[in-house]
């Protein structure tokens, strides 16, 4: 038995093999819970905390190295299991994995709880704020609306402000 077989996670779904949620193709992970409940959400069935299914984190990391694409964390919001997330994220490291997180909150509300200081020192890229259906733009790339960031984290630590991620898309 691994040392991360005991830790679970409330998982909704995965899909294998996405171009949506981040650059190239990727495994993205729906987890359950979501406490914003922003208006309009794309998915509302994620809210409920004991949605989906309970699986380890060694099950989670079979789905992944089946693939080994990259990696993207939704839901719901990720945030709300990240004590079992940032352990999933630090395997995902050591494996060398590009990470992608999703969340309802920004940046700054995370940065003020050191609760998430070991998570978001794992992902690469976070995509940070609410839906907000009147900021809408179905032009943005991986995001549904203006005021979501695409936050480059390793840049941001280094430079001690936010440093967006770029692309050549």
């Amino acid at each position: 038995m691994s040392k991360t077989s005991h830790i679970k996670l409330r998982v909704i779904d995965f899909v294998e093999g996405t171009t949506v949620d981040g650059p190239g193709f990727r495994t993205s992970i729906y987890f359950a819970g979501c406490d914003h409940h922003c208006p309009h959400c794309h998915n509302p069935h994620t809210w409920d905390g004991r949605g989906g299914k309970e699986m380890s984190i060694d099950e989670i990391l079979e789905v992944i190295e089946r693939n080994k694409l990259p990696v993207t964390f939704s839901g719901g919001d990720p945030m709300k299991q990240y004590e079992a997330l940032a352990i999933l994220a630090e395997a995902l490291k050591e494996r060398r994995y590009n990470i992608w997180c999703y969340t309802g909150f920004t940046y700054e509300q995370l940065l003020s709880a050191s609760k998430y200081d070991r998570l978001l020192k794992a992902i690469d890229v976070l995509v940070d704020g609410p839906f907000v259906n009147d900021l809408r733009d179905t032009s943005l790339l991986f995001r549904g609306s203006s005021n979501q960031r695409l936050i480059d984290i390793p840049l941001t630590m280094n430079a001690g402000k936010i440093m967006l991620w770029h692309s050549d898309f």
